[in-house]
């Protein structure tokens, strides 16, 4: 198997290894359509912003992988900023190699809800696959559940993330980058999460890689900003988007505009998007820290 690569994607670790270094985050953005994916990457460039676009398997059938590949490439060929295709929460390696073939050069697979031994295992066969490839891999430790489905900490299965356990895995496994579970929880919070900030400190000294904090949607700034400051350098955001972009596009809304036509509904997305993005770029401190890169 081969990637189909292209030099207007940049890799994921390089992005995030410098917010690390320099305390800020990045900014990981659900994105499945034409509309979302110039929302990020337009914004991205206003901002002078690193960034990172994330599909999960939720989101494929919509397109499929190799019609985003080809939109992302195509949309960020007119960008200056270090762009990150990636693909979000994969359970299974059949969609890791066609992501892969796609031309994303980043991917996660997520292996959180199995043991120790056979998150290992599966995690492990993911980064020999990708790594011969140049391809960085994330993979999950401890189970980050829903908001909703249980308590807002945890969410369903939600399991926190050993320190111990942590350093195993990245040892044996040789994974690029760790989402970890400190009390976060996908979707939108129903009342404010709280953080593990002394578990996230001793994950931080167990583990050298980059850590992602998933599930950051509704999350106080106060929390991202103390959590930026101890390690974590990528910020995944969805639900905050998918809010926005249905907001602008329900009937309410069109009529009080006279039932415009459909395509400037999707335009109104479009521009609600953007205000998301560009929001959470201030707040994660990664506005201004592009590096500028020819445009291809």
């Amino acid at each position: 198997m081969k990637s189909v690569r292209s030099a207007n994607l940049a890799g994921l670790i390089p992005m995030i290894e410098r917010a690390q270094e320099s305390h800020y985050a990045v900014g990981a953005f659900n994105c499945c359509n034409s509309e979302t994916i110039q929302a990020v990457i337009e914004e991205a460039s206003a901002r002078r912003s690193p960034v990172i676009l994330i599909v999960g398997p939720w989101e494929m059938p919509l397109i499929g992988a190799r019609m985003i590949a080809e939109m992302t490439h195509y949309v960020a060929a007119g960008a200056d900023v270090p762009i990150c295709l990636h693909l979000d929460h994969a359970t299974d390696i059949a969609l890791v190699e066609e992501c892969i073939e796609a031309g994303f050069p980043s991917v996660m697979i997520d292996g959180s809800r199995l043991d120790l031994d056979a998150n290992v295992a599966l995690t492990t066969k993911v980064v020999e696959l990708a790594h011969p490839l140049g391809i960085t891999v994330e993979g999950e430790l401890g189970a980050i559940g829903r908001v909703g489905e249980s308590s807002p900490e945890t969410g369903e299965g939600g399991a926190l993330t050993s320190p111990e356990q942590a350093a195993e895995f990245v040892r044996r496994t040789g994974v690029d980058a760790l989402a970890v579970a400190i009390g976060n929880a996908h979707g939108m919070y129903t009342q404010l999460p709280e953080l593990d900030f002394p578990r996230l400190q001793a994950i931080r000294n167990a583990v050298s890689v980059p850590l992602v904090l998933h599930g950051g949607s509704g999350t106080s700034v106060e929390q991202l900003q103390r959590a930026i400051a101890i390690g974590i350098s990528k910020v995944n955001v969805a639900s905050e988007i998918s809010c926005a972009y249905l907001d602008a596009v329900q009937y309410e809304a069109m009529a009080k505009n006279g039932l415009k036509w459909y395509s400037h509904g999707l335009m109104d997305a479009k521009s609600a998007t953007r205000g998301v993005v560009g929001r959470w770029m201030d707040t994660l401190g990664c506005t201004g820290k592009a590096p500028r890169r020819e445009s291809s």
